[in-house]
């Protein structure tokens, strides 16, 4: 029986103190807070963990620079102190990054009074990051050979900081630290609605594995969809002041722009900030902002065509990028917090990422809205805090439930990868050492990974060349982390599909034995499975 398996089990016959429905970022933070606290705790997501809009960021955790032109000081002093904990407590994940913005000539600020803003923000960010920069033409064109100087005045740099693998990975992190304090949770499991009786919540499951159904009592629900909150909350009877509106964002993925390890930053066409960002050996670009009115999005002609225009102004390419250089598309929707009547009349590009939870007290139902994954780590905290408020049991509430584990942990790791000689199994491909990759990815269990190539040495092969991954690793996968469809492998524990193409993926034989150690008897028809609906 797999984990899956074991847990939609338990799931049918076990009680629990809270529901989580939805696992992306609030979820997962919501589910690790919890559980490490002492509360029986159960998640859920109709697709897989970080399968909706925690997977299509821009792999930033960054804080809100953007929002000191509206003046809002107090959320760029929260986010800010909220990557900086980020940053301490995951040093291998979230690393800082610098960020160079080019201005034109004739933009609605100089050079010179946007480089004292990020005085400012580096002052708000208790001095935590490298200080920034004022830059001159010259500067730029000896730094960054690739920028189109034509239109410039000039530029600085700064720094915040990005997510060194990809969001979904550092999501799933949460649902997996969730595990280990005893959390059961299970992806492709989807809640048909809930109801309450005598102080409990019982809730109608639907396994769209398997399309059967079961229930899950609670004794509170915490409604975590996304951009789905409020779809979910009306199958729940539940009013809220607080809604969303919804903005569309795309990225697309190139090979490497610029070797240098820097996000470049322009304003766009339509005035907001347009990133090129490193991820591995390819460069990703974005993003858009485009009203929708569904959580339902797909890349269109004309979100391509914005994105390449924008980056082909403004940057000196041997070659124009056009569709053809496109590697891979994210596409997803960022949830807006807007109160009743709000969201028409409201400047749209002015929304922030802030977020806002809202409490049933007499129903014991928690709705978590907005949300960026650089302020996780307090919605952690908000969210227990409500729940101690609702009675719920919590022995260890002072318990530290996140960050990578002790440093002696850590050295010890390091001191066994060092006298087995594990970093001469690095592919000569990569310019990571193999201990690094595998504490950064699975910290205290990258033990396992040890262990298993003592075994076999067979272990430490590399299964997709390109993609990084070696057999001992997509054994772990397939033991802790809850595969069930390829792309839950290829997307969302790990960022392949967004580094290598979809032709290479076919040619690579690697993947039909990493798909085999996936899902034994059933390989075969999830790897078609894959390439037909991807």
């Amino acid at each position: 029986m797999t984990l899956r398996e074991n847990n939609i089990k338990r799931l049918d016959h076990e009680n629990y103190d809270v529901l989580i429905i939805g696992g992306g970022i609030n979820g997962a933070v919501a589910a690790a807070s919890l559980a490490a606290r002492g509360a029986k705790i159960a998640i859920i997501d109709k697709g897989d963990f970080a399968g909706f809009t925690s997977s299509q960021s821009s792999n930033l955790a960054w804080g809100g620079i953007k929002y000191m032109e509206t003046y809002e000081f107090g959320l760029v002093r929260k986010l800010c102190r909220s990557r900086n904990q980020l940053m301490q407590c995951y040093p291998s994940t979230v690393k800082e990054i610098r960020f160079l913005t080019t201005i034109d000539k004739g933009f609605r600020y100089s050079p010179l009074f946007l480089y004292l803003g990020t005085i400012l923000y580096w002052i708000m960010g208790n001095g935590f990051t490298r200080f920034p920069r004022l830059l001159g033409r010259s500067t730029i064109k000896k730094e960054e050979k690739v920028i189109n100087l034509g239109s410039a005045a000039g530029g600085f740099e700064y720094s915040d900081a990005y997510l060194y693998d990809n969001d979904a990975r550092f999501v799933f992190q949460f649902i997996r630290s969730a595990m280990n304090y005893g959390a059961v949770a299970a992806n492709y499991v989807e809640s048909l609605g809930s109801k309450r009786d005598e102080g409990w919540w019982t809730t109608q499951c639907k396994d769209n594995e398997t399309n059967t159904t079961f229930d899950i009592k609670s004794k509170v629900i915490i409604n975590a969809c996304g951009p789905y909150a409020d779809y979910h909350n009306k199958l729940n009877h539940q009013t809220t002041k607080h809604h969303h509106a919804f903005s569309k964002g795309i990225h697309l993925i190139v090979d490497r722009i610029t070797r240098n390890e820097r996000v470049l930053t322009f304003f766009a066409d339509d005035g907001r900030l347009f990133f090129v960002i490193p991820m591995g050996p390819k460069t990703c670009i974005g993003t858009t902002d485009t009203r929708v009115d569904s959580p339902k999005t797909e890349v269109t002609a004309e979100d391509r065509k914005f994105v390449l225009d924008n980056i082909n102004a403004r940057l000196m390419l041997s070659k124009p990028l056009t569709e053809k250089s496109i590697i891979a598309e994210r596409c997803g929707v960022r949830p807006l917090v807007v109160t009743s009547g709000e969201g028409e009349n409201t400047d749209w590009l002015q929304l922030s990422r802030k977020h806002a939870i809202e409490l049933n007290e007499k129903e014991r139902h928690i709705s978590i809205y907005g949300g960026k994954l650089t302020d996780c780590l307090n919605v952690g905290d908000e969210i227990a805090d409500l729940v101690k408020k609702l009675k719920v049991n919590m022995p260890h509430f002072d318990k530290i439930w996140y960050g990578e584990p002790h440093e002696e942990v850590k050295k010890e790791f390091f001191h066994q990868a060092e006298l087995m000689n594990l970093d001469s199994y690095t592919s000569k491909t990569s310019s990571e050492k193999l201990s690094q990759r595998f504490w950064r990815r699975y910290g205290a269990q990258a033990f396992e990974m040890l262990e298993s190539i003592r075994a076999d040495p067979t272990a430490a092969d590399l299964l997709i060349e390109r993609a990084e991954y070696v057999r001992c690793e997509i054994e772990h996968a397939a033991r802790r982390e809850m595969i069930t469809r390829l792309d839950d492998f290829l997307r969302r524990r790990s960022k392949i599909s967004l580094v290598v193409t979809r032709q290479e993926l076919e040619a690579a034989p690697g993947l039909k034995t990493a798909c085999e150690i996936l899902f034994g008897a059933k390989a075969d028809v999830k790897y078609q499975e894959y390439f037909d609906t991807n």
